[in-house]
């Protein structure tokens, strides 16, 4: 149950380490969505919604995952998941 926050923590951790080596004018674009991010990781909307999930995982059995958090960067961002 916790990883999926313990992911979100990561993420967050990640994406200030890069948004502080944004610094070109031309990367201000990129460093707004990194913080529009980080926005919706921290709002209680989100951590009310992973908190759900996690409990539907966990009731299915489900042990295997892919990171939410990083599937959410993703697609905020508009990168293509791997």
């Amino acid at each position: 149950l916790g990883v999926f926050f313990l992911d979100t923590d990561r993420a967050l951790v990640l994406l200030e380490e890069y948004c502080k080596k944004l610094r070109k004018p031309e990367e201000q674009q990129l460093k707004k969505a990194i913080r529009k991010v980080m926005g919706i990781f921290k709002s209680s909307l989100f951590q009310a919604l992973l908190g759900s999930f996690t409990k539907k995982a966990t009731r299915h059995g489900i042990t295997s995952h892919p990171s939410l958090p990083a599937a959410l960067t993703c697609d905020v961002l508009g990168y293509q998941k791997i």
